[in-house]
């Protein structure tokens, strides 16, 4: 059974006394043997964090890196330092980075390829807007982009994990019916096993990202291929990211 995973995305939110007093709540509430528990906190905060995290079960990621080790890439930050200040994880091709700043497939690959060479865990970022799901090209897109995955090799594959998050469902309230985010996640899940093997298909975890909450979050993660979520505005409450852990756990307790 795959262990559940809840990451909390904070975007560009949030003061360091603001991430503290939030951190010392979910220390309390979010620690659990059975669910993974992540936070990834705007670069100005990934000092502070970790030293808060020290010694508990919820791990620290970042929001995105760049490819390069070093050099005159000014406002980037590469794998390494990351690692250096205590990351595990980081997001990668997540929809804001692709729909604000034109960050492409090739550009995911290499920041994959990088996360992957510094030991960092890369949370891999993928889903369609409204009017591709419109047009009925939600598989067409995804497969675009996991195609950008394919150099890896099964050993590399089996360490990521992948986000579905449907841009049209970002941040605007409207999140993907439990029936929907089921079916692409068994889409994501059939590709993964046809591009390394079903063992590495078996695996993988896929987390649903996309207006998760506390209200919507048990009937979501309730799905046979949905291992978790990647949570955005939610995750700035310690009370409502306690709520989805919480159905995270009791989702695990009912066989898949």
């Amino acid at each position: 059974m795959r262990k559940p995973i809840i990451a909390g995305n904070w975007k560009m939110h949030l003061s360091l006394q603001e991430a503290s007093a939030l951190v010392n709540q979910l220390k309390g509430s979010c620690q659990h043997d059975a669910v993974d528990v992540l936070v990834c906190p705007p670069f100005t905060a990934l000092s502070t964090v970790a030293q808060l995290l020290k010694g508990t079960r919820i791990g620290l990621g970042a929001q995105d890196l760049y490819w390069e080790p070093q050099g005159a890439f000014t406002g980037e930050i590469s794998a390494a330092m990351l690692v250096d200040v205590g990351c595990r994880f980081v997001i990668v091709g997540h929809s804001d980075r692709r729909q604000c700043f034109g960050e492409t497939n090739d550009m995911v690959q290499r920041k994959v390829k990088a996360a992957l060479s510094s030991v960092l865990i890369p949370i891999v970022c993928i889903g369609e807007t409204l009017a591709q799901r419109d047009a009925h090209q939600t598989f067409d897109i995804l497969t675009q982009q996991l195609s950008a995955l394919a150099v890896l090799s099964a050993t590399d594959a089996q360490k990521l994990m992948i986000a579905y998050e449907p841009v049209w469902a970002i941040g605007t309230g409207r999140n993907a019916t439990p029936e929907q985010a089921q079916e692409a996640h068994a889409f994501i899940r059939q590709w993964v096993a046809k591009q390394w093997g079903a063992e590495v298909g078996e695996r993988v975890r896929i987390q649903y990202g996309g207006s998760v909450n506390a209200a919507n979050a048990a009937s979501l993660l309730a799905q046979p291929d949905v291992d978790g979520a990647l949570v955005g505005g939610a995750s700035l409450k310690a009370d409502a990211l306690s709520v989805i852990v919480k159905a995270a756990l009791e989702a695990k307790a009912v066989p898949r």
